[in-house]
């Protein structure tokens, strides 16, 4: 009975808010289950809209609940201390690009501070606790629900993933990379080759959020193409690089499996036993992800900065182009293609709404790179392979931030002139 007398005042405060009429309240509801459910019931009604928006109608349901002596003050303040947790760790996450700059330059700069995360298997356990952290995010109810609601998105998602990035890696890894250096220059190759065929990255997310495209749609993409990879990434690498370099592909199989699949699985079925302990955990796992990512990055640049810095000198006294930029310009043209052709293609050769394929530009654009760097250590590839990868994480961060920046200025110039 108070469930129902609960979404009933719920309810009516949510339908006021939007301008229908109200109807009765009751005074005997737990505060923590009040706010817990109004954040819910705000989400699905607040749909689409900004993230400001959500929070404002919750802090607003809040001070009602409380005038209305449902909430206590001391209630009341416990609802709106979560509400601030959850806008700090928002706003660290949203320091993604930021974060793994820094563990970049801090690992080309003061290798040592660094170096430790290359031990033993530590990488491939960070970046299997990150996918495990995306799996506990994931129920099978999720993928059913998007895939009524976009079924000709999710599959047209999923093959700009893998047809595109795969496409423009093979193209500009052998145009700039691959004749570098007679003897990292195929390394380098491969290395772009598994940027470009890994699935996409958790951080797109982030960005979709960001960006005003559709989140829900993104993690079903990044879910998608992070299953599919467990055999679609071996498959394409060796396809790509397979007559220049040699790859096995049983290697790449079993290490994406433990890398990925194995943490997604467990991920998904730790949150069906245990759903309340998996959504306090989720609260956190957005900026632990982040800095996971941010510490294997910086890790890889720390481990190669001598040989960045050996090869760029060698070239440089050989009169040729400095190795550095050409491996970063390299990766900024392969996510810069990424973003650029994931919308055109979708928006005026699908026809899909401007909000299906901005989130379609990011998943293609944004790649699990930190994927590609465990995948180049796990099969025995030289150590040069993974900087690609980890030059890759701060190169997508950084683009998919800016766009997704253009994307709500762009949106706000609407707003501003009245346009819908």
């Amino acid at each position: 009975m108070k469930t129902v007398i609960h979404f009933a005042f719920l309810g009516s405060l949510l339908l006021k808010e939007y301008g229908i009429t109200a109807f009765s309240t009751h005074n005997h509801i737990p505060a923590r289950v009040l706010h817990r459910n109004a954040q819910f019931e705000v989400k699905s009604f607040t749909h689409g809209k900004s993230r400001i928006a959500e929070k404002a109608v919750i802090s607003k349901i809040c001070k009602q609940t409380q005038s209305s002596g449902i909430l206590s003050q001391s209630q009341s303040d416990e609802a709106e201390s979560d509400n601030a947790l959850d806008r700090i760790l928002s706003r660290l996450t949203s320091g993604f690009p930021f974060f793994v700059l820094f563990a970049a330059i801090l690992g080309a700069n003061r290798p040592i501070t660094l170096e430790w995360v290359n031990q033993g298997s530590l990488i491939s356990v960070m970046l299997a606790s990150v996918m495990m952290g995306t799996g506990m995010t994931l129920e099978k109810k999720d993928f059913e629900n998007v895939l009524k609601q976009y079924p000709g998105a999710v599959p047209a998602g999923v093959l700009c993933q893998f047809m595109i990035m795969p496409l423009a890696a093979f193209l500009v890894g052998r145009t700039f990379l691959l004749g570098v250096d007679p003897t990292i220059g195929p390394s380098l190759f491969l290395g772009l080759a598994l940027v470009g065929c890994s699935p996409g990255g958790t951080a797109s997310n982030l960005v979709s959020l960001i960006a005003g495209a559709d989140v829900a749609l993104s993690v079903l993409l990044t879910a998608c193409s992070t299953i599919l990879a467990s055999f679609a990434t071996p498959l394409l690498v060796k396809i790509l690089v397979g007559g220049t370099v040699r790859v096995s592909g049983l290697a790449l199989c079993t290490a994406t499996a433990k890398v990925v699949l194995l943490p997604v699985i467990l991920g998904m079925a730790f949150n069906a036993k245990a759903p309340g302990i998996s959504k306090m955990i989720s609260r956190f796992t957005p900026f632990a992800s982040v800095a996971l990512v941010a510490l294997i990055c910086g890790g890889v640049v720390a481990k190669n900065s001598s040989t960045l810095m050996e090869s760029s000198a060698l070239a440089s006294t050989a009169s040729s182009a400095p190795l550095l930029p050409v491996i970063l310009g390299s990766v900024l043209l392969l996510h810069t293609i990424g973003f650029l052709a994931g919308f055109l293609v979708p928006k005026l050769g699908l026809k899909y709404t401007e909000k299906t394929s901005r989130t379609i530009s990011i998943e293609t654009g944004m790649q699990n790179s930190a994927l590609a760097v465990v995948l180049a250590r796990s099969i025995g590839a030289p150590l040069i392979a993974s900087l690609p990868g980890a030059l890759s994480a701060t190169a997508h961060s950084c683009l998919g931030s800016i766009l997704a920046a253009y994307w709500r200025f762009i949106d706000s110039r609407k707003k501003g002139k009245g346009e819908d």
